[in-house]
């Protein structure tokens, strides 16, 4: 299953992310998480040392590799140099697994507390006023467009904040979306803008409310949420622990809490994913880019790397 985190900046996705993460590791589900926000701070939130967050490889410095790997011998694809962040598989593509061994995983995965993670990469100082951010979460989307989870395999996304993730196509890729949400009017406003624009999509918003002190916060969310509020988060020592780098055990977070992230997982489980439809869209935001600018970009008509009725789930070994 893949599950994303969004909400306003502040509101403590990353810190959610986070724990979800965590739980999924601690109750024996093999999990990949992946860094995709422009404040890469989910490493250190899952018990990497700055230092050791710092280190990590990113995905956007190895996009020719992961293009190169993913092309496979489509013949719809001129080279890796013409595929583009939406391009979808097809027939002759590589489809990969969150969990197997292989090019892409050496290169740009690694190990923090038993949890597999990749992260998209920092926005550097060269990028600042040369670069769009998106580049970089543009192999994050490439991966997913391409990637065969499994039953009982998860992957977990920390989103960049607000509106900025609608900016590709990255907010389909999802089975659920939780969006992290403070009791505050404006936190709330962006529950607002992202389930307008989630809505002709087909997106699965949830929402978890964070940093909630007592019942009139929850009275606050529920008026203002409705049905979507799932549950919510306390404060918490133990995340207040982690913020001061001494993490603990995820088995040590506050029972309410530990309840939270266990109805966040019985919600993740109980959708069944529909691939013709996931195909689709990826399909359909390839268009659009396409059309935008990807066509200008390369130099050919990138209608053409569409393949036709080809739907991942139903040929794995394509």
């Amino acid at each position: 299953m893949k599950v994303a985190f969004v909400g306003k900046g502040g509101s403590g996705k990353t810190t959610l992310a986070a724990l979800f993460t965590s739980y999924l590791s601690g109750s024996g589900h093999p999990v990949l998480a992946i860094d995709a926000d422009i404040n890469q701070h989910l490493a250190v939130a899952i018990g990497a040392s700055e230092r050791q967050a710092a280190a990590l490889p990113t995905l956007g410095d190895h996009l020719p590799l992961i293009k190169e790997h993913l092309r496979g011998d489509n013949p719809r694809i001129s080279s890796a140099e013409a595929m583009i962040k939406t391009t979808p598989p097809g027939r002759g593509s590589r489809l990969v697994t969150p969990f197997e061994d292989n090019p892409i995983s050496a290169a740009c995965f690694r190990e923090v507390n038993g949890i597999r993670l990749g992260v998209t990469g920092r926005f550097a100082e060269d990028d600042l006023g040369v670069s769009c951010y998106h580049g970089k979460v543009g192999a994050a989307e490439l991966l997913l467009n391409h990637l065969l989870d499994g039953p009982g395999e998860y992957v977990v996304l920390d989103m960049t904040a607000g509106a900025d993730a609608f900016a590709s196509g990255l907010f389909t890729r999802f089975d659920v979306t939780f969006l992290v949400c403070e009791p505050t009017v404006r936190s709330v406003g962006v529950y607002r803008q992202y389930a307008e624009y989630a809505r002709d999509f087909g997106v699965r918003l949830v929402v978890v409310g964070n940093k909630v002190t007592d019942a009139e916060d929850v009275d606050f969310l529920r008026e203002q949420v409705g049905e979507h509020l799932l549950g919510w988060v306390a404060g918490s020592a133990h995340v207040r622990a982690a913020e001061r780098g001494r993490s603990r055990p995820i088995t040590e977070l506050e029972p309410h809490n530990l309840d939270t992230l266990r109805t966040m997982l019985t919600e993740v489980d109980s959708v069944t994913r529909d691939w013709a439809r996931y195909q689709a869209q990826a399909v359909e935001f390839h268009l659009r880019n396409a059309r935008a600018w990807g066509n200008a970009r390369t130099g050919e008509d990138l209608a053409a790397q569409v393949d036709p009725d080809f739907v991942p789930a139903l040929t794995p070994t394509s």
